[in-house]
């Protein structure tokens, strides 16, 4: 966690420093400080109309009855590319465009999953998920007729309005 961090707050803002101080000496001050502003500005915008979008696939897909897992981690992707593109620097810029961009998306829904299970593995630690606090293997999910038959509803001891 530290690395990631490490990188995070110090490598990344003094890659950004030098880019933006190469940029400079290439155009000129100006230019590069209105270029810096327009793509915060395009990326701004862009964000807000793509998470706009997921925002309606994500209600379409609950609509519809299904769990809109896609649809969220497009939104996460989204958010954290607008947060990218606000952030003053071409590096940061270029990584929330390619966010912004639903292949560039896909692609990274995919290998996600297995960048953190390759990680946990090499951890040496196990993930379960299954939705209870049984052992993995024990929770058994079938459609269809439920396994425990219609209870009927239990009577209060007292009214609650009285």
């Amino acid at each position: 966690m530290v690395p990631i961090l490490a990188i995070a707050f110090i490598v990344v803002p003094l890659a950004e420093l030098a880019v933006i101080i190469a940029v400079g000496d290439l155009i000129g001050l100006l230019p590069t400080l209105l270029l810096l502003l327009l793509v915060s500005a395009a990326g701004a915008w862009l964000s807000k109309r793509e998470g706009l979008a997921a925002w309606r696939r994500f209600q379409l897909a609950l609509a519809e009855g299904r769990v809109p897992t896609v649809e969220v981690a497009d939104g996460a992707m989204i958010l954290l590319a607008g947060a990218l593109l606000l952030t003053p620097g071409f590096l940061t810029d270029v990584v929330g465009i390619l966010l912004l961009l639903p292949p560039t998306r896909a692609t990274a829904r995919r290998l996600t999953p297995r960048l953190a299970a390759r990680r946990m593995r090499r951890r040496g630690r196990r993930v379960v998920v299954d939705g209870t606090a049984r052992p993995a293997g024990s929770t058994r999910v079938a459609w269809g007729q439920a396994e425990v038959p219609d209870r009927p509803a239990p009577q209060p001891d007292r009214d609650p309005l009285a």
